[in-house]
C-alpha cells in the first residue's frame, strides 16, 4: 500500500467517526473496495460505508441469509456455484430460462443477498481477507419475453454497486438473443461506468475460447466447453 493510499484510509475512518460510525474490525482491504468505488474520496467512500452497514444490519441481521428464507428462488434450481476460476475467483452461473420475474419482491432481494454471500464466501477457507472478487456468467440461451426481468436485473447490479463495491471481476453474458439486446441497453442506464466496463458480451467463437481460457476449463461445465459438472448453488456448504 502506497503513501496515498494509507493518508485516504486514515481520512476515511476518521470521516466513518464524525458520522457516528465505526470501522473497528474491518480491514484495510475492505475499506479499500470503498475508496476505489468512490474514486479514492474518503468523504464518500465514508458515506458509502456507512450506508452499507446500516444496509447489512437490517437487509442480514444473522449476518446471512438462510436457505428456508428464499425457497421459492432456490427451487428454481437457476444458480449454479462452480468453484474457483484460474485466477481464484469463484464463479457463479445463472441459467436465465429458469428464471422468471418474482412476485415477493422482498425475497428476491433477499435472494440475491444470498447467492452473493455465498459466492463470496466460498472463496476463502477460514477467514474473508475483504477483497474477494467473483465472475458472473449469465446464459441467456433459450429465454423468452417471459424470462425477462427488467427489474430483476437492475436490483442484482444495484446491490453489486452499493453493497458489494470492487467484488465484481467480471460478468460474461452468453448467447445474447436479438430482442435482449434492447434489454440490455435499458439496464445499462443503470450501471456505473466501472461496473459496464466489467460486463463482455461473448458473440462470437473467438470470444467464447477467450471466456474458457479465463474462466478455466476445470470449473467450466462440459456445455460450456469445460470439465466439470453444473453445481446448484443449495449443494455447496460455505462458512460464513
Amino acid at each position: 500500500m502506497d503513501t496515498n493510499q494509507e493518508i485516504a484510509l486514515t481520512q476515511m475512518r476518521k470521516s466513518v467517526e464524525k458520522l457516528g460510525s465505526s470501522t473497528e474490525s474491518y480491514g484495510e482491504k475492505t475499506l479499500m473496495r470503498f475508496l476505489i468505488a468512490r474514486s479514492m474520496n474518503p468523504e464518500k467512500a465514508a458515506k458509502m460505508f456507512c450506508q452499507w452497514k446500516k444496509w447489512r444490519a437490517e437487509m442480514v441481521p444473522l449476518g446471512y441469509i438462510t436457505d428456508s428464507e428464499v425457497a421459492d428462488e432456490l427451487a428454481a434450481e437457476k444458480i449454479y456455484l462452480q468453484g474457483l476460476s484460474k485466477n481464484g475467483h469463484p464463479v457463479v452461473m445463472v441459467k436465465s430460462n429458469k428464471h422468471f420475474p418474482s412476485k415477493d419482491q422482498v425475497q428476491f432481494k433477499k435472494f440475491v443477498v444470498h447467492l452473493l454471500d455465498k459466492t463470496i464466501a466460498s472463496s476463502f477457507n477460514g477467514r474473508e481477507t475483504g477483497n474477494e472478487k467473483l465472475i458472473g456468467v449469465v446464459d441467456l440461451q433459450h429465454i423468452t419475453y417471459n424470462n425477462a426481468d427488467l427489474r430483476g436485473l437492475i436490483t442484482g447490479f444495484q446491490f453489486l454497486q452499493a453493497y458489494y463495491p470492487e467484488r465484481l471481476a467480471a460478468c460474461y453474458l452468453l448467447h445474447m438473443p436479438q430482442f435482449f439486446v434492447t434489454v440490455w441497453k435499458f439496464v445499462c442506464r443503470f450501471l456505473d461506468k466501472a461496473t459496464q466496463e466489467k460486463v463482455r458480451i461473448v458473440t462470437s467463437e473467438e470470444q467464447m475460447q477467450e471466456f474458457i481460457r479465463e474462466v478455466g476449463e476445470d470449473v467450466l461445465p462440459e456445455e460450456y466447453g469445460g470439465r466439470a459438472k453444473l453445481v446448484l448453488l443449495q449443494n455447496v456448504t460455505v462458512n460464513y
